[in-house]
């Protein structure tokens, strides 16, 4: 399932339009994290699209949603691409998600703010990071047109993977995974700002990967004996 999450939308018209949007595409769980106040305008917006508001779920932060709904994968976006020194914002473009997204489970698709997009912090709550490549002249998206780009994208390569014996790794066994990484760090003794930003990187890479249920227990064995040599 595909939950589309706005956080902390300011416009009425904005989450109608983003409804609206979405059923054109297929999709129809729509994640509100601390709205604005819905108005008339909300519905209006939507059209044919206003059941999709009227079940609409909210909650008070994007940690809680994540936590409570236990997301298999999410996906955050940005318009403010980064470079290698700014990690949480280190992105791919909506094509390349759509080729390489093959998540059994459940994924948030997370939108940010109409102005001030996501934080770095919430970034950081990703498994990966898309944006959409602009003209320099005006490279501002509307958050429902960035949006747009991203569904459609996704739609048009809709299709089953029949590659056998290929599992996502679930978010259990990724955790799992990370937290190998983490006490491997802690045994380099790594100073606490450098674990971070090598545990955000460890995360990303393996959003970027999509690896194999059976690749993550093989990552998992080799960092536990990497662990057990340095200690």
């Amino acid at each position: 399932m595909m939950y589309v999450v706005f956080v902390e939308p300011e416009t009425p018209g904005n989450i109608g339009f983003l409804a609206r949007t979405m059923k054109n595409f297929g999709l129809y769980q729509m994640v509100l994290i601390n709205p604005c106040q819905l108005e008339n305008d909300s519905y209006y917006k939507a059209m044919h699209a206003r059941e999709i508001v009227s079940n609409r779920q909210e909650y008070d932060s994007l940690a809680e949603f994540l936590k409570v709904k236990e997301i298999d994968f999410a996906v955050g976006t940005t318009g403010n691409a980064g470079g290698s020194y700014n990690l949480p914002r280190i992105a791919v473009t909506p094509d390349n998600l759509a080729q390489s997204l093959n998540v059994k489970g459940d994924i948030a698709l997370i939108l940010g703010r109409e102005g001030d997009g996501l934080t770095n912090k919430e970034l950081e709550l990703c498994d990966v990071v898309v944006s959409i490549p602009t003209h320099d002249a005006y490279p501002v998206l509307n958050v429902t047109h960035a949006a747009a780009i991203i569904f459609y994208e996704l739609f048009k390569t809709e299709k089953t993977y029949p590659v056998e014996d290929l599992d996502e790794a679930s978010l259990t066994e990724k955790q799992s995974l990370i937290e190998c990484m983490d006490e491997v760090l802690d045994h380099l003794d790594y100073p606490a700002h450098k674990k971070k930003n090598a545990s955000t990187v460890s995360r990303r890479v393996l959003g970027r990967a999509f690896i194999s249920g059976r690749e993550a227990h093989t990552l998992r064995g080799m960092f536990r004996r990497i662990k057990e040599r340095v200690e």
